[in-house]
């Protein structure tokens, strides 16, 4: 898969990011010298718990962003914003991509219908922080939101520079709570994303250098963090890695590997997290042959052999097992008869498998979900 260096490619960033431990205390300042007067905060239930760390005082808070969040989820956030000039992002790739649409929707009278797709969202009128609390998605860099559709299970993708924040402040601090499993699984989903956008069709090399890196700290920061929840350096490692994978997700984005992990989430309520961590040693192996020599590279980098599709799928659950993820579908209550109808449901997402190394069939995809059950 040759890259070519004069193909156009755009990168989009928010204009400030403050990177480290403890830059979460520059969000007060930059409020107040920017004339804020109602921020307003979308979290998780665990999050809401700990505005007192964004250090804005009494702040309005929708505290109910679910795992997977639907369209019902973010019809709330919206009605509970009215009034604010400031959406705040405060957790993981949930209460961060239902900012990004609450930004652009509060005060529109705009339903989701309205600006779901590519590049309809209208010019938002509030401003845009996001302050990631797990080093997982990366969506405080990212233009993109998912959210369900509880009718069709559908992922409801939406994409637009006006999602873009003004300021994302990745503070490893943050992640130090984060429980084991957690850790693990939301490391390599962030893994995932330089991965599949290293291997993607649209693979570009500004990107790779990105994802890359992002996989190379992951090799070398997750086991770390996942036995030690208090050592600030794996932390900010990790957090740094996920900072990268939301790089690769503007421009390349993902492939099969999401494609596949979408109906665990959707279907079964299963973390994105590890629903992508449950698929990716599966299509890492699937892709080998159509990508050897990127491959060859994310399995040095994660301290395992390449080779032919069962090396490289024994040597990527290994690397999984290691962090004590339990790597089976039916561990994490996926029925068996469900795995023709997911086949055909992550068939169908072509925004993604279009841009897949090579080419699956339903049946090719059913026998990922059975060799991963």
């Amino acid at each position: 898969m040759a890259d070519d260096l004069t193909r156009p490619i755009t990168l989009l960033r928010p204009a400030a990011v403050h990177f480290g431990e403890g830059s979460l205390a520059r969000l007060p300042e930059w409020v107040a010298a920017r004339g804020f007067r109602a921020p307003f905060v979308i979290a998780d239930a665990v999050n809401a718990q700990r505005l007192d760390r964004l250090g804005l005082g009494a702040v309005g808070c929708f505290g109910t962003v679910v795992p997977e969040p639907d369209t019902v989820n973010l019809q709330a956030a919206v009605a509970a914003a009215e009034g604010a000039d400031l959406i705040v992002g405060f957790g993981g790739g949930s209460a961060m991509d239902l900012a990004k649409l609450v930004a652009v929707l509060v005060g529109t009278g705009l339903a989701l219908s309205d600006i779901s797709g590519p590049g309809r969202a209208p010019a938002r009128r509030v401003g845009l922080v996001q302050v990631p609390t797990t080093a997982g998605t990366g969506s405080e860099v990212g233009t993109r939101a998912l959210v369900t559709d509880p009718a069709s299970l559908a992922k409801i993708a939406t994409e637009s520079a006006e999602m873009l924040a003004d300021m994302a402040i990745v503070d490893p601090a943050l992640t130090l709570s984060v429980p084991p499993a957690v850790t693990a699984a939301t490391g390599v989903d962030a893994m995932a994303h330089c991965a599949e956008a290293l291997t993607s069709k649209r693979a570009h090399p500004l990107v790779d250098a990105y994802a890359l890196e992002g996989i190379a700290l992951v090799g070398r920061f997750l086991r770390r963090a996942v036995e030690d929840g208090q050592d600030v350096e794996a932390r900010a490692g990790l957090s740094l890695a996920a900072f990268y994978g939301g790089i690769c997700l503007g421009p390349v984005n993902t492939t099969a590997g999401h494609a596949l992990s979408y109906p665990l989430g959707t279907r079964h309520k299963l973390p994105h997290g590890i629903a992508n961590a449950l698929i990716f040693p599966h299509v890492l192996a699937a892709n080998a042959s159509a990508a050897p020599e990127k491959t060859a590279r994310i399995c040095a980098a994660l301290g395992f052999a390449t080779g032919a599709e069962e090396t490289v799928r024994a040597g990527a659950l290994a690397f999984c097992a290691g962090l004590g993820l339990d790597m089976r579908l039916r561990a994490h209550g996926v029925p068996s008869e469900d795995l023709p109808v997911m086949a055909k449901e992550a068939h169908g997402i072509r925004r993604l498998l279009d841009w897949n190394p090579r080419d699956l069939s339903v049946a090719e995809i059913e026998a990922i979900y059975r060799r991963a059950y």
